[in-house]
Formats: structure tokens, C-alpha cells, sequence
């Protein structure tokens, strides 16, 4: 009786440990692009977390060339807290900017020393949010500079008018070290600011799908590729509308691929002086757009099978502000009392 016993729970847990391996797994396995896109759709919101040298330079771009990892000053970082305020916020996924075009990345990469575990901080960030969203339930997206101005052909702190960068082995293993380390990608949000990086669009698609083939991208400017239609700084609507757009360049009407559209904006309304999409200023901790717009926007989006991702920048200690978390509550709130 007892080896019969024992036999059982040898196989319960053969079976147990089988069906965990292939679920962490299962992203590697090629699934229907419809089917896909609808699971992209029911992510429905997400938190788009920026967190970089501009978090500390008090603007938005900045310049790089004279600096190194240890201008990232960060005292502290609370993944956990960024994930509880999204679960909270009745958020699906969280955007992560892994590399801005200062070329820092939060990251342990291989690349360049130029990286998040070079800094005082020391820690591999993006490692710490995967734990952070696994346990919290959320999923998990990457923002990623196709360039940045470290490389050949980039004109430091300035958009790829001035000069594009140049790097697409550089850029290749950037994107297999994202892709290979830190499991399942839902979407790529590629910034074409300053250029592609040597690497057009399509060949970027078709090399991220050797690895995640259900991984959806996106490209805010320049060619159009993938399946993921980028709204910066947009609003709700169908693909092709140009009231959705903030600017033309992000329209992309004549391209018939996209299956989903996603818009972002930051969580900070208009003011004066100071970042954007990453921490201002601390004059500006009380400035946050109302819940009331913010839900508003949900709602925009689930009516037309668009995402939302609010921009919101973690501070100094790395951690997002209170007025944030406040507003995104009420969000939170706001949707499951009105389901």
C-alpha cells in the first residue's frame, strides 16, 4: 500500500512538473494571429513604466555621450509596487522602457557597460519585474529604442534627422537577450526616434519571431511593419482614423496587417518645465490627469479592441508617486463597479 501511495504521488508530481515546464514554455509555440490579437485585446489597459538617465537629468532626452551608468542614481526600486498598483488599476500588462535612446539599459545585457547593473543600484531590473508581474498576475511588454546615440551615425541627444544610428548586430543581440532571458514578451513598442539601428522594420519582426513568434510589434515612426499599430500621444478609435493620431507620421492608414491598435499618453497633464513620460520634477508631484479621463479612455478602448498604456514615471527611489497610485485606484475602482 504504501509504495502504491508513494508511486502516486511520484507520478502527481512528474505530472505536475511536466505541465509547469510546458507552460512556461507555451509562448515559444506558434499560435493563429487572430486568436493572438484577441488575447492581446483582452489585456485591455497597462501601466507604461519610463524610468531612465532622463528620470534624473529633469528632461526628456538626454544627452549620453559624457556620461556612464553611474549617472543613474536611483536609490531604490519597487517592482512590487508597480505591479500591486496595476493589479489594483484592473490592468492586464505593464510596458517597460528597457532601453531609451541614451542607450542605458535596465537590463543585465552583454552589450555594453553602459547598464542598469553597472549602476549603484545594481540590480538587473527587468529581471526583478518579471518576478513582480508573475506574482502579481500581470503580463509584460517591452518599449525598446531601435538605436540609440552610442552608435556609429547618431548625433548625441538628437532625432534621426540629425543623423540615424547604426548597430543591427548590436541591436540583434539586445533583442535576443530580451527575448531568451525573461520569458513570455506580449509586445514589442519599438521607438524609431532614432532611426532603426541598421535593422529595417520587417527584418525585426522576422528576428524577434525566431524566438517569441506570438510576440506582437509595434514601431511608433518609419516603416511600417508588424501587427501592433502605434498611437503616441493618441486616443481611442478604429485603425485608420485620423482623429486617433497625434501626429500623421503615426497614422499608418494604408498598411491593411494591424490586428490591434494601442495609444499612450503620460499620466502628467501639460506643464512647465521638467520630463514628460519620465519623473518631472518634485514641483510637479501633485499634477496628474483625473480618473475620470483616464476611465474614460479604458472605456474608448475596450469599445474599439484597442490597449491603453498610461505613461507614469517611477521617481529617485524608484517608486511610482502617490498621486498615481491614488488616481489609478479610483480608476481601478471605477471599472469594477461599472462591469
Amino acid at each position: 500500500m504504501l509504495l502504491r501511495v508513494s508511486l502516486l504521488c511520484l507520478l502527481m508530481v512528474a505530472i505536475f512538473t511536466g505541465a509547469t515546464s510546458q507552460s512556461k514554455t507555451d509562448y515559444t509555440v506558434k499560435v493563429n494571429d487572430h486568436l493572438r490579437a484577441e488575447q492581446i485585446k483582452e489585456m485591455k489597459w497597462g501601466m507604461f513604466i519610463c524610468w531612465s538617465f532622463s528620470t534624473f537629468y529633469g528632461s526628456e532626452w538626454t544627452p549620453t555621450l559624457d556620461k556612464d551608468a553611474g549617472y543613474f542614481k536611483a536609490t531604490g526600486c519597487d517592482t512590487d509596487q508597480w505591479c500591486k498598483t496595476a493589479k489594483d488599476a484592473g490592468m492586464g500588462y505593464i510596458l517597460f522602457l528597457t532601453k531609451h535612446h541614451d542607450g542605458f539599459c535596465l537590463w543585465d545585457t552583454e552589450t555594453t557597460d553602459k547598464k542598469v547593473t553597472n549602476s549603484e543600484l545594481g540590480i538587473d531590473v527587468l529581471a526583478m519585474l518579471r518576478k513582480s508581474c508573475d506574482k502579481y498576475g500581470i503580463k509584460l511588454a517591452l518599449y525598446f529604442s531601435e538605436g540609440d546615440w552610442n552608435w556609429p551615425g547618431a548625433v548625441d541627444g538628437k532625432g534621426w534627422r540629425s543623423g540615424r544610428s547604426i548597430n543591427p548586430e548590436m541591436k540583434k543581440v539586445q533583442l535576443e537577450e530580451l527575448c531568451t532571458k525573461y520569458g513570455p514578451i506580449e509586445f514589442f513598442w519599438m521607438d524609431h526616434a532614432v532611426g532603426d539601428g541598421g535593422l529595417s522594420h520587417k527584418e525585426t519582426v522576422d528576428f524577434i519571431h525566431q524566438f517569441q513568434p506570438n510576440c506582437f510589434i509595434g514601431f511608433n515612426t518609419g516603416e511600417t511593419a508588424g501587427r501592433l499599430n502605434l498611437r503616441e500621444r493618441g486616443r481611442p478609435g478604429p485603425i485608420g482614423d485620423k482623429s486617433t493620431v497625434w501626429n500623421e507620421d503615426h497614422l499608418k492608414d494604408s498598411y491593411d496587417n494591424f490586428l490591434v491598435a494601442e495609444f499612450t499618453y503620460p499620466i502628467l497633464p501639460k506643464h512647465e518645465g521638467g520630463a514628460d513620460w519620465f519623473y518631472s520634477l518634485p514641483k510637479h508631484d501633485t499634477l496628474c490627469h483625473s480618473a475620470e479621463k483616464l476611465y474614460n479612455d479604458y472605456v474608448g478602448a475596450v469599445k474599439y479592441g484597442n490597449i491603453f498604456s498610461i505613461d507614469v514615471g517611477p521617481d529617485y527611489a524608484g517608486r511610482i508617486r502617490e498621486i498615481d497610485v491614488k488616481t489609478l485606484k479610483q480608476v481601478g475602482e471605477m471599472i469594477r463597479t461599472n462591469k
